[in-house]
């Protein structure tokens, strides 16, 4: 015998009006008492909402942006045999605490011992930057799951589900976390015991205003701090006379023919010779191994309009300047315009960081993980050079290399950055 019975919002405490941000049950789920059937955002805190009886999820009345108040139709549930009811003082939402030893509870985790509400809520489960935009696929995984994931500061949508039609089980989420934990580069032992957030109230002092991060700021904010503080950075400045390159250039481009040529085309075919004679820096870290690859694909980072994103200009050792030139117009008008692919933002081995014609003297890029270095360039400017009898006026060309010390050391970046330079100071070395 089946009874359909109302899932209604429980006791969530003296608030009213309270908006959903995540909404984990689609029709055909089944739940279990207690599990997390919405959550809900209140000025302090992220709450879980219970569900109050078991069986198979018929119809969702809420949808993720809605606000919700005690009493509120959820759905519809299908009960096989006697209801079950939540006994009365587990009718409240309570904020889970902490656990007492977070490293512990991620061990269980990959243990596959571990239940929901012993895992931490401290999101301090490593796990690696997907190369590429966050997944938008539909992820299908039961609300104790996600409840799990979420504690553990997991984002499910990266795990890979086996079950059927894709659907996440708790073996997923298991070997994810296991493999994560394997990770030298993010080990579970790196802990950061910094102060909390200073929590002052900036309407205070003045008037304010609010506005959403964007969607690339987003995405792309945690990746950057991650690789900030996990990756040991070290930064190595040179200079470049491009006065001749310069010339050259615009020789070329005053002859019409064919796409214009910029500098960042050649820097480009500079860094690809460089990773030639350095492969250290074409590589990965992998474990205790070093993937070095043998494909240059190299990311140029484009300003858009929401911030920064790096499309990727695949096999730029097979290619000409000009088809360099073309790739790299092309790629940052879509990014521009919104409609750069996933793809073209994928595979990259090295990455550059051009403020092009902004301006600026220097600054030190984050390595963008899992590449182990970046190169950055700003503005190149007339200055006074010493020939041994005279200052002459020469084109100068900044350059910055941040690179991952795990992988390499100085004396490699010393190098690194001398063919960088010799190449651009005398562009015939390329055929060398």
């Amino acid at each position: 015998m089946s009874d359909i019975i109302e899932l209604r919002v429980p006791n969530i405490g003296d608030v009213s009006d309270v908006p959903v941000i995540e909404m984990p049950l689609i029709v055909g789920d089944h739940i279990d008492l207690d599990d997390t059937v919405l959550v809900l955002e209140s000025d302090k805190a992220t709450l879980d909402v219970p569900a109050t009886s078991s069986g198979k999820l018929l119809e969702v009345l809420i949808r993720e942006g809605d606000t919700v108040s005690e009493g509120d139709i959820i759905g519809r549930v299908e009960v096989i045999g006697k209801a079950e009811g939540p006994a009365p003082e587990a009718s409240s939402v309570q904020i889970p605490s902490p656990a007492a030893n977070p490293t512990e509870a991620v061990a269980r985790a990959a243990a596959g011992t571990v239940d929901a509400g012993q895992a931490s809520t401290s999101g301090i489960l490593p796990s690696r930057l997907p190369e590429g935009p966050q997944s938008t696929h539909m992820v299908h995984a039961s609300p104790s799951l996600r409840k799990l994931a979420r504690e553990l500061g997991l984002d499910i949508s990266q795990v890979t589900g086996t079950g059927p039609k894709s659907r996440i089980t708790r073996e997923d989420v298991t070997a994810h976390i296991k493999k994560a934990l394997q990770t030298p580069t993010l080990a579970t032992g790196f802990r950061l015991d910094l102060p909390a957030w200073p929590d002052v109230d900036p309407a205070k002092f003045g008037h304010v205003s609010r506005t959403k991060l964007s969607r690339i700021a987003r995405i792309s904010g945690p990746s950057l701090a991650r690789n900030a503080i996990t990756i040991p950075h070290v930064t190595n400045f040179e200079n470049a006379d491009v006065t001749d390159l310069e010339s050259f250039r615009k020789s070329v481009n005053s002859e019409g023919q064919g796409a214009k040529l910029t500098l960042l085309a050649f820097v480009v075919k500079a860094v690809v010779a460089a990773l030639k004679a350095h492969p250290k820096f074409n590589a990965s870290l992998d474990g205790e191994d070093l993937v070095l690859k043998e494909y240059f694909n190299i990311g140029v980072a484009a300003d858009t309009p929401d911030g920064l994103v790096v499309p990727v200009i695949k096999a730029a050792d097979q290619k000409s300047l000009r088809d360099i030139a073309v790739e790299m117009a092309d790629l940052a008008a879509d990014a521009r315009d919104g409609r750069i692919k996933p793809a073209d933002m994928q595979g990259g081995s090295f990455t550059i960081s051009s403020l092009g014609g902004i301006g600026g003297t220097n600054f030190t890029p984050i390595i963008n993980a899992p590449e182990v270095a970046i190169l950055g360039m700003v503005r190149s400017s007339m200055q006074p050079v010493w020939d041994g009898s005279a200052f002459q006026p020469r084109l100068i060309q900044p350059m910055s290399l941040s690179w991952d010390h795990r992988v390499v050391d100085g004396v490699a970046a010393a190098r690194f950055l001398q063919t960088v330079q010799s190449i651009l100071q005398d562009f015939r070395r390329i055929s060398l």
